[in-house]
């Protein structure tokens, strides 16, 4: 977890709407839309993945009935575990389970792609806009010090994590369980999903501050959605680097910012004394954004790094070696905090005090019928939805 993508952690809007009263949802947009401009300029692209991946075949520009299955693991070997796993803990540490390349169950990927392709576009209202997304929005649920894709089966083993979505999910959850136990913190109860970050603390009072709003955008950033699939079940993935350990000074990437549009701009009316975090004026408070892949290699729903298996697209374009176009997972979260010159630190980076190591982890699991749904009316079409479809 060594490289950051374009429009990924720590995404920023790159101008401010001084206009109070504003939902964090418009926020996300523009943070999102300037995300998006990097993206398609193709600048700063993620490492390719062509050593771990056998060429796939492009995704032509015109799909009709399904399409073929995904060859076997044994068609297309990745390289062996070891030679992605990183080095052993320290002694003070449990030594992590080697997690490796979990291949996609193809006869249930190819029904719920035969179940997409067959699906009819509802209707759209009056008044629906034209921004390819639909959304969870989420609270949070409890905090751990687990990581069921990093450390699976250890509790204790990772730095604290703030979970939302699925209320069961510890250190042995699987994608079987997110099935099973469907409690969630998130609006629509159809999404089983489970999301987290490292704990904020505040630096004066080593206390957490734990969000109050957390939404979950799934949304496409290309302009042409041909070639549009939903995401697959027990797809796993993680955004950003908890090794980086580097400054996040006024107009860093990467640091958290302030939104509801109060007095200052982004980076705040003032810094905190390391000069981290933004102070916020007005209602702003601190935010974070996020963005994931939204191209997938067809085959894996894990890789040893968690990210192999997935890519950035460039233009309107996924690269042939993840040729499966799924929707950009984006995180915006709201903290109920505005900046003190003590400042704060993250789980993830409790001595550097910065918020560098900033990252996210999502575990997919929805109401296969509802994933299908919400990707073919609101982002094949290019139709804005909320929790619960169109929005009006």
């Amino acid at each position: 977890m060594s490289y950051t993508a374009p429009g990924g952690p720590g995404a920023r809007p790159s101008l401010l709407r001084r206009r109070r009263g504003v939902v964090a949802g418009v926020a996300a947009l523009v943070v999102v839309a300037g995300a998006a401009a990097v993206h398609l300029g193709g600048t700063g692209a993620e490492p390719s993945n062509a050593a771990n991946t056998v060429p796939y075949p492009s995704t032509p520009a015109t799909r009709t009935g399904s399409p073929t299955p995904p060859p076997t693991a044994s068609a297309a070997t990745p390289p062996p575990a070891s030679s992605a796993t990183p080095p052993p803990a320290a002694a003070t540490t449990p030594d992590l389970p080697r997690t490796g390349w979990v291949p996609v169950d193809r006869a249930a990927w190819k029904a719920q792609v035969d179940a997409y392709d067959a699906l009819k576009i509802d209707p759209v209202p009056a008044r629906v806009g034209n921004l390819p997304e639909f959304r969870a929005d989420c609270e949070y649920s409890h905090s751990l010090p687990d990581d069921p894709i990093v450390a699976p089966g250890l509790p204790g083993a990772s730095h604290m994590h703030s979970f939302v979505g699925n209320k069961a999910v510890d250190a042995h959850t699987t994608a079987a369980d997110l099935m099973k136990f469907t409690a969630t913190s998130c609006e629509p109860a159809q999404d089983h999903s489970a999301y987290w970050v490292p704990t904020l603390y505040d630096n004066a009072t080593g206390k957490p501050v734990e969000t109050t709003g957390f939404r979950v955008y799934y949304r496409s950033l290309m302009k042409d959605p041909t070639g549009q699939l939903p995401m697959p079940n027990g797809l796993r993935m993680i955004s950003g680097d908890a090794k980086k350990k580097k400054p996040t000074p006024r107009g860093a990437t990467g640091q958290f910012y302030c939104a509801f549009y109060g007095p200052g701009d982004l980076d705040g009316i003032a810094r905190s004394t390391n000069g981290n975090w933004p102070i916020c004026g007005g209602d702003a408070t601190l935010h974070f954004m996020m963005q994931f892949p939204d191209c997938w290699d067809g085959k894996h729903l894990d890789s040893p790094n968690h990210k192999d298996h997935v890519a950035y697209g460039s233009g309107d374009a996924c690269p042939r070696s993840h040729p499966v176009k799924i929707p950009a997972i984006t995180f915006d979260i709201r903290y109920p905090a505005k900046g003190t010159p003590a400042g704060y630190y993250l789980s993830s980076d409790k001595e550097g005090r910065s918020a560098s190591s900033m990252h996210g982890d999502a575990f997919v699991m929805w109401d296969l019928a509802t994933m299908n749904k919400r990707t073919k009316n609101c982002v094949l079409q290019r139709r804005t939805c909320d929790n619960h479809g169109y929005q009006r």
